[in-house]
């Protein structure tokens, strides 16, 4: 819920760089804030349903739970399959932001500067592909300026005119790439493990549901 939020309320984040007209970040956030809501909803149900021994809450609970798993698995499987077209946009996007990329103080252009920024000096990357990128520029003033996160410099400026030697050479494409083999299975493990511990939720409600309806009978 609170993602979904900041996604609305906060205009200054990167993300309105690769979506100027905001469309599919409302999406995005009400999405985040309806799927926020829907879990607070699910663990009161829970909570509830277990605490006062309410088996009418379980069913729905346990119900709510499936569902949760199934928009899990989905949404992953379509994250996996379709990674090679969101890589694609990010590619058009960061080659556009270069070529637009500011040299003066404007405001307008910090949340443009973020992304490039940002990755550069995070990965010591200099370019999608490799530092001639910046060559494709249109405000450059001259030759030799570079954004000062593709450098080795500490100056707390947008733009530094630094030697070569002083320039990261490495692809930005290739470090980022790099990152995520590295880290893909502990996403994946990640996800495997919510995907476990939703089952074994269900699991345990269910078997308590049952010793709820038992203990109705033992009763009448």
């Amino acid at each position: 819920m609170g993602s979904g939020a900041w996604l609305l309320l906060d205009r200054n984040i990167f993300f309105n760089v690769l979506d100027e007209n905001n469309h599919l970040i409302i999406c995005i956030s009400h999405m985040l804030i309806g799927i926020g809501s829907a879990t607070v909803l699910l663990c009161l149900l829970g909570y509830l349903g277990i605490n006062k021994e309410i088996q009418w809450l379980l069913i729905p609970y346990a119900a709510l739970l499936m569902l949760a798993f199934g928009v899990q698995v989905a949404l992953s499987a379509l994250i996996f399959t379709k990674k090679e077209e969101v890589f694609q946009v990010w590619r058009d996007k960061i080659d556009l932001i270069i070529s637009k990329y500011g040299y003066k103080d404007m405001p307008e252009d910090i949340t443009q500067r973020t992304i490039p920024n940002a990755l550069q000096k995070t990965f010591q990357c200099c370019g999608q592909h490799n530092d001639t990128d910046w060559t494709k520029n249109k405000n450059k003033e001259n030759s030799e300026q570079e954004p000062c996160s593709c450098t080795n410099s500490t100056l707390r400026k947008w733009v530094c005119g630094e030697p070569l030697n002083a320039t990261h050479l490495e692809s930005c494409e290739n470090k980022f790439k790099t990152w995520y083999d590295t880290n893909v299975l502990t996403l994946i493990g990640i996800n495997f493990g919510f995907l476990a511990s939703e089952i074994l939720q269900v699991s345990l409600t269910v078997s308590f549901s049952r010793c709820i309806k038992n203990k109705i009978y033992a009763e009448m």
